[in-house]
């Protein structure tokens, strides 16, 4: 077999349904974010970016670079191993202790990802708990999907945040089976949220565990940025939130949080976490810091939000399509891959604007999109910049124009 051969020919099928990847070769400059330093074929130039999932810029911020580098300085580099053999740090402990208190729980554990954490929890909580049925979101993100089949639980796929088809696939499954329903708070694609406190009614009348990605809405909802669980009063009805340190929070790494015993569970049985090296203790640090400065300041949630609604007047106003949601993602919606690769690459090349095109297999064939993420650092001129830009480019590609 011509492996190199075989190679090609498949990237060359991206290259042609325009979902071919490209990374950009950005350099972050402390202290100027949203700003990013773009080293192209034309060399150096400035870009503005627009995609980053550091939503309150807080991998900027003053506390937490600060605590990193006490913390780097103090213990060094790595954590030396994983947490079973040698790698446990002090700066680990503390880190759980305020995840925990962040969402009202006994207990938290940390992963190296969000992506971990959703992978090595629900595949072991659904392949140990007897007789487990999964009853999944169809939107979930792909670790949860993963994490689902690799349990090899008996999994049933509910329609998206429909709670008529959520209770009619409950009331399916025999009275006395261990059931795990699973779904996210705020789904980053459409940015729309679930109907948390319902799916808590069913779970409590089917007697079933809920589990609940809040990876794009810790640190942005609810009064200390415990996420739409804290923002609704819900958190306490929730039995596995599982959370994100590289987005609101700034740095990198996952956690879930529950009672006790189901933490430790997960730590003693899991071998996602038992076999993986522990986060570095300068990045524990630098998270515990960013949670406890989003616990006591709301200044910058209130002005993302902000900035988010003024986007969105202006795509308004600019005849431009958006998908209206209630939460801090803007999809701009192209519904074509190719030109919507052409959008990206003309904004980033002609424009300075940084933002990725978001193409199948991420989101469904003909709702391809650019996932706009302005934050409390975008200043109005940024905004005005973004969408003049915008406009002009969708004259050029002869885009749709909003109704």
């Amino acid at each position: 077999m011509d492996y190199e051969a075989f190679f090609g020919k498949h990237l060359d099928g991206l290259k042609r349904e325009g979902n071919y990847r490209v990374f950009a070769d950005l350099e972050r400059k402390r202290g100027n974010f949203p700003k990013a330093t773009r080293h192209g074929p034309r060399g150096q130039s400035e870009v503005t970016v627009w995609c980053s999932n550091d939503y309150l810029g807080m991998g900027q911020h003053p506390d937490v670079l600060n605590a990193m580098h006490a913390a780097l300085d103090a213990c060094g580099a790595g954590a030396g191993g994983t947490r079973n053999i040698s790698g446990t740090n002090h700066h680990h402990i503390l880190l759980e202790q305020e995840l925990a208190e962040l969402h009202g729980k006994e207990a938290a554990l940390l992963f190296n990802s969000g992506y971990m954490s959703n992978w090595a929890t629900l595949s072991t909580l659904a392949s140990r708990l007897p007789n487990c049925v999964i009853l999944s979101d169809a939107l979930n993100h792909a670790s949860m999907i993963e994490g689902i089949r690799h349990s090899r639980a008996e999994t049933v796929v509910w329609k998206h945040n429909d709670l008529a088809d959520l209770e009619a696939k409950l009331a399916a499954v025999a009275p006395g089976r261990a059931k795990l329903i699973a779904f996210e708070s705020v789904y980053s694609m459409d940015g729309d949220i679930s109907p948390m406190k319902e799916i808590c009614d069913l779970a409590d009348k089917y007697h079933a565990l809920t589990y609940l990605d809040e990876v794009h809405a810790v640190g942005m909802y609810g009064e200390h940025g415990g996420g739409i669980s804290e923002r609704e009063g819900l958190a306490h009805r929730i039995d596995v939130i599982e959370g994100t340190l590289a987005k609101a929070f700034g740095v990198v790494g996952g956690y879930i949080a529950g009672s006790a015993a189901m933490c430790d569970f997960v730590r003693s049985f899991s071998s996602g976490f038992i076999f993986s090296t522990a986060l570095p203790p300068a990045v524990a640090a630098g998270a515990a810091a960013a949670i406890r400065h989003l616990k006591q300041s709301n200044a910058e949630r209130q002005k993302q939000q902000e900035q988010a609604s003024k986007l969105r007047r202006m795509l308004d106003k600019a005849g431009l399509p958006h998908l209206n949601n209630p939460s801090h993602i803007v999809p701009v919606m192209v519904g074509d891959p190719v030109r919507c690769k052409q959008l990206s690459d003309i904004l980033l090349d002609e424009y300075g604007v940084y933002v990725q095109p978001i193409n199948y297999p991420t989101v469904p064939r003909g709702t391809e999109r650019l996932r706009f993420t302005p934050g409390p650092m975008h200043s109005d001129a940024d905004l005005e910049h973004l969408v003049e830009s915008l406009s002009a480019i969708w004259v050029v590609l002869e885009l749709r124009r909003a109704a």
